[in-house]
């Protein structure tokens, strides 16, 4: 009964005890100095993290069965078409700082890979959950490449070159979207014993997931307190969350019904590493556009609870 109702509440257990956790999370502290070595406790914890749950996932998955297709390449194209847009209306158009962050949060939510739990519930929709995991990977490949790239003329440092923080963010998120694939790959054909062993964790990847929640939404959290940022603009930015999941999950289900696989095309494009979004908002953007895919996590969760609620209805009916 306990694994049941943490695992069906998982989602606002993880954000609760983020928020509630948040000085300890975020390294605030109403009573204390604040403590260094908490921050780097988390800037190491949280890739960590989303390593490991990427390595459990991938080591289920069978190289045979990942066959790319033609609407793979529309949503890739959309996706980095989308991002580009964003990304020149923040370098070329004059805006307030308050407004920049609104359309950094859309950014992160349209430039992220798929979430790797997208397969699971693909599969429940009654789509082809091997057409999501390649997506996954590819969509995977294409953040490792595009938030280096854009992400440094979005965000840059008076005290560092394009070529210096594009070189230091492509050796942070180049290895953590990519090695867990490689690893997983390189296990199942050299060490089959290690990668059978891992395979035994593979729930282990959905607690991991919410501990990772629970750190990144203390850090969203604390982006909120110490911002001067006007509520409006913070609502705008969660605003700014819903309008970039809507249109991806419409757009993934136009695109996707074209081939005949609707449901797939939506949760690939639609359901986003929420946790990966948030954390690479906070640490190589403002740090207050990571409210932008922390709003995304409630709001693709909406959608897929009506989507599985909509199913189970139609089931029950015929």
């Amino acid at each position: 009964m306990l694994v049941r109702f943490i695992k069906n509440w998982a989602l606002p257990l993880a954000m609760l005890a983020g928020t509630l956790g948040y000085f300890f999370f975020a390294d605030i502290s109403f009573v204390a100095p604040a403590k260094p070595y908490v921050n780097g406790l988390v800037a190491f914890l949280t890739p960590l993290l989303i390593f490991s749950q990427l390595l459990l996932t991938f080591c289920k998955v069978e190289v045979h069965e990942l066959k790319p297709k033609s609407w793979h390449g529309w949503l890739l194209l959309f996706q980095t078409v989308s991002c580009l847009i964003v990304a020149v209306l923040l370098v070329c158009c004059p805006m307030e700082e308050v407004y920049r962050e609104v359309f950094e949060g859309a950014m992160v939510c349209l430039i992220c890979p798929t979430a790797t739990a997208a397969a699971v519930i693909t599969g429940k929709l009654g789509g082809s959950a091997s057409s999501l995991t390649t997506y996954t990977l590819l969509s995977n490949l294409l953040a490792a490449v595009a938030v280096p790239l854009f992400f440094p003329l979005v965000e840059p440092h008076a005290d560092i070159a394009f070529f210096v923080a594009f070189l230091k963010i492509l050796s942070k998120v180049f290895p953590l979207l990519l090695c867990p694939f490689l690893l997983a790959c390189f296990l199942r054909a050299f060490v089959p014993k290690a990668h059978h062993c891992l395979l035994g964790f593979h729930d282990a990847a959905f607690y991991l997931w919410a501990v990772a929640l629970a750190i990144v939404s203390g850090q969203t959290v604390r982006s909120l307190v110490n911002s001067d940022a006007p509520i409006f603009v913070e609502l705008l930015i969660a605003l700014a969350g819903l309008i970039t999941c809507c249109i991806q999950f419409y757009l993934g289900k136009r695109i996707g019904g074209h081939y005949g696989e609707r449901i797939s095309g939506g949760q690939a494009l639609g359901q986003k590493n929420t946790v990966l979004a948030i954390w690479m908002a906070y640490t190589y953007l403002n740090p207050l556009s990571s409210v932008g895919p922390g709003s995304y996590v409630l709001w693709q969760n909406i959608i897929n609870s009506y989507q599985l609620w909509k199913k189970r209805k139609n089931e029950i009916k015929y």
